[in-house]
Formats: structure tokens, C-alpha cells, sequence
């Protein structure tokens, strides 16, 4: 069953990599194309420059900037604490067979996903650099890529778990401005976790996938695999035997007290923003407030805390340098007038196919766009427009296109890079699994969008 699939991913995977650029190049590109169009239906060029390098241009995203970049950085330190990397060891390391380790490998890849999109990124890599270690020991003919596959597997559904960055953008009024502009965010109306991360679609659409990955996964692990590429014979980084402390300041650097000093009144923050607004009002401050206190409970020394901070602030480049891009961009489309002329466009299809059409939709620009964020930043006004317009609840059009943009991820390499270094294999390898996950799990998201 695997075999030809792999085959048909892998040769999609190089006709991508020939004609598909670096994400930079294509936010650049996106820039002129939609500066060129706003010229072309008459709007005056000051009004563009303006439009674009404004307040509601180029810097409307900053604060949406940050909070990304603190997701991406937090989540990572609380994915490579010591204790959380032996939890990820120890629960794989009950399986029996090879199809067991891979379906394990994918659960616990899509739960971690579900709870923070950077710690099942980091997460599903370790689980599986840590399943592949145990299959080299034990002597299974499994096919290690697989194995990585299902570690990256979470990204496609991350964006239906408490950390989707579209969800979490909709549950303040400041949040839901910041994207749609004040009247819009007006009609639209603040949307809590209820009418989109604890749904009953999402619930169903989610716990679905929770359970459809690992199986999945499993029905592509034969048995005995004769053409089997063992997991690279790579030590597992471990922590450094340290020189002892030299002087009071190296002492106190060191010094657990200095993490429960803060420690301590981020988890009593914590525990009183949730006792006044429950989960049901969580939001992006909320998430990055837990795993700030959980990253430096469980890292126990500053020192530690801030050099896993580092390792996930290297992967902040892309965030940084293209959400700009993408305001400018929404800010000349709201300018122009594309934005009300998209959705009207939208909007025509009709209540049954328009969250159809949000999922494809968000599907095709995330192999542009390869940012929830960003994506959000840019689709959001038109998605909510064309959904005030059809009738349809904004809750729904909110996950419909959050799911659009997981589901292309399988596709994309742009949040595969840090698997890809965690765990040793090339992209071309894992993109056959992944397409047949992206295929089968797709079905059941427009199965239940369908159903409504």
C-alpha cells in the first residue's frame, strides 16, 4: 500500500521543490501582485504607499508579531526541558511492534500539537528521533522516514488545538480589530473558544484526527519491510558536564530561587485569569503566559531557561521579516477595496459550498503563506465579510479555514525545517507518508464541513 504512494509523494515533493520559492520571495511577490491590482482599478498611488506603509500597513501587526515569536520560543524551551524530553523517551518506550511505535509516534505528535503547535513541532521530532533509536536497538525492519513522518504529523492539526492562531485572534475585541478593523470586528463580535476550538464541529473534526492519524500511520507499516532505512546511528544530545561556579554572580545565574521568583507570580497570574474567564476566554497572552511559567519550572535555573530560549528565537527570522508583508498586504487590499470585492465573490457560491471554499482556499494559500498568522491576517477580513454575507456563523468560517491552512502543511516545508534537523532525514523523504496523511485527513475535514 505504501510503496506507490511514497513514490507519488516523493515525485511531488521535487515538482514542488522546482517551482516553489523561498516563502520570502513569495510574501515579496504577493506584495506586488496586490500593489499592482490596487493601482490597476484606479486607486491613486499615494493612496497605496500610503495604505501599505501606514499604521494599517506595513507595521498594523506588530504587537500579533510578538506574540508569535513568544509562542515559537516558549514552546520550544518547554519541549526541550530535560523532564519533558524523558517523558517523550519513556512513552514510546512501551510498544511492542513496529506498527505500535509508529502509531504512538503519531499520537503523541497530534496530541502535543493540539495542546502548542511549537511543542508538537519540537515534541513530534524528539518522540520520533527517540522511536527510531528504540527500532535501531530492537532490531525492527521499519523504515525510519515513516517513523518522521508521523512525528511531523501534529502540523496538520495544530490550528484546531489550543494554541490556532485564528481562534485565539477572535476572543478579545483588541485581538479581533487588530485583523479585521474596527467595524468589521464590530459586525463579526468577539468569538469565544466555544463557537471555535471547543465547537462541537471542532471537537468532532479534532478528536477525529486524533484517533485517524495513528491509524493511518499504522496501516502504511508493513509488517517486515525489506527495503527498511534504519534510524541514523546519531547520539541524543544530553546536557553538558558543567565546570562548577566561579564567584557569587555565576552562583546566582545559576541559582534556582531566581525561576521561582518569577515562577511563582506567572502561575498565580495564571491560575487567576482562568478562574475569572475559564478556558472558554482563553487567548494568545493567556497560552504564552503558561509556557513561560511551565518553560521555567521546568528548565529550574535561568541559565538553562534562556539557552533553550535562544535555540527557539532562531527560528523567529521568518515571522519577523514577513508579517509585516502580509499587513502591508492587507492593508492595500482593505484600501482598494479588495477585500469587500473578494468577499462579495465569496459570498456568491452560496451557504453550502462557502466553507468549502474557505478550507480550499486556505489550503492553496498556505503553500504561499506558510504562517497561520499570516494567513489569518490576510484571508480573515475577507472570510468574515463573505461569512456576514451568506449567513453563515463566523465560528465556523473562523475553522474551516484554520483547517485549510494545517492541512497544507504536509505539503510545505517550511515548518518542517526544525523536524528535519532534529531528526537527521531530508524532506523528499517523509513527503510521500505525510501526502497520504494530508489525503485521508482531508476527506474527514470536508466530510464534517459538509455535514455541517
Amino acid at each position: 500500500m505504501g510503496g506507490p504512494l511514497v513514490r507519488l509523494g516523493a515525485f511531488a515533493r521535487r515538482g514542488f521543490g522546482r517551482i516553489v520559492p523561498e516563502p520570502f520571495v513569495i510574501a515579496v511577490a504577493l506584495t506586488a501582485i496586490v500593489l499592482a491590482t490596487a493601482l490597476a482599478v484606479g486607486t491613486p498611488a499615494a493612496d497605496v504607499l500610503r495604505a501599505w506603509s501606514g499604521g494599517t500597513g506595513l507595521w498594523a501587526l506588530l504587537t500579533f508579531t510578538m506574540q508569535m515569536c513568544v509562542m515559537l520560543v516558549l514552546g520550544t524551551a518547554l519541549a526541550t526541558a530535560p523532564s519533558v524530553q524523558r517523558g517523550i523517551a519513556a512513552s514510546v518506550g512501551w510498544v511492542k511492534t513496529p506498527r505500535q511505535l509508529v502509531g504512538a509516534t503519531a499520537f503523541i505528535a497530534i496530541g502535543l500539537a493540539l495542546l502548542n503547535w511549537s511543542l508538537g513541532l519540537i515534541g513530534g521530532a524528539i518522540v520520533a528521533r527517540e522511536a527510531g533509536r528504540l527500532a535501531r536497538l530492537r532490531g525492527y525492519a521499519l523504515h525510519y522516514p515513516l517513523l518522521c513522518a508521523a512525528g511531523y504529523s501534529g502540523l496538520m492539526t495544530w490550528h484546531g488545538g489550543f494554541s490556532g492562531s485564528a481562534p485565539l485572534k477572535v476572543t478579545t475585541a483588541q485581538d479581533l480589530a487588530e485583523v479585521l478593523g474596527p467595524a468589521l470586528a464590530e459586525q463579526v463580535g468577539v468569538l469565544g473558544l466555544s463557537s471555535t476550538i471547543l465547537s462541537p464541529l471542532n471537537l468532532v473534526v479534532s478528536g477525529g484526527l486524533l484517533v485517524l492519524g495513528p491509524l493511518v500511520f499504522m496501516g502504511m507499516t508493513p509488517p517486515s519491510d525489506p527495503d527498511a532505512q534504519p534510524a541514523p546511528d546519531v547520539s541524543v544530545p544530553t546536557e553538558a558536564q558543567e565546570p562548577a561556579p566561579v564567584g557569587l554572580i555565576e552562583h546566582v545565574e545559576r541559582s534556582p530561587v531566581f525561576s521561582m521568583l518569577l515562577a511563582l507570580p506567572l502561575c498565580a497570574a495564571l491560575a487567576m485569569i482562568l478562574a475569572d474567564g475559564g478556558l472558554l476566554r482563553l487567548s494568545f497572552n493567556t497560552v504564552n503566559l503558561a509556557l513561560f511559567a511551565f518553560a521555567l519550572l521546568l528548565h529550574g535555573r535561568p541559565d538553562r531557561f534562556l539557552r533553550a530560549c535562544d535555540e527557539g528565537a532562531r527560528s523567529c527570522g521568518g515571522v519577523i521579516v514577513q508579517f509585516p508583508l502580509y499587513a502591508g498586504v492587507m492593508g492595500v487590499m482593505k484600501a482598494a477595496g479588495l477585500s469587500a470585492a473578494l468577499a462579495g465573490a465569496f459570498s456568491q457560491v452560496g451557504p453550502g459550498a462557502f466553507e468549502a471554499l474557505a478550507f480550499g482556499s486556505a489550503g492553496l494559500l498556505n503553500l504561499f503563506v506558510p504562517s497561520g498568522g499570516g494567513q489569518w491576517a490576510v484571508q480573515g477580513p475577507v472570510l468574515m465579510q463573505g461569512a456576514l454575507a451568506t449567513g453563515i456563523e463566523p465560528g465556523r468560517v473562523v475553522m474551516a479555514m484554520a483547517y485549510g491552512d494545517q492541512w497544507t502543511n504536509m505539503l510545505q516545508p517550511f515548518w518542517a525545517l526544525p523536524l528535519l534537523a532534529i531528526t537527521g532525514v531530508r524532506a523528499r523523504d517523509i513527503i510521500g507518508y505525510a501526502a497520504v496523511w494530508m489525503a485521508l485527513g482531508g476527506v474527514w475535514i470536508l466530510g464534517n464541513l459538509a455535514i455541517g
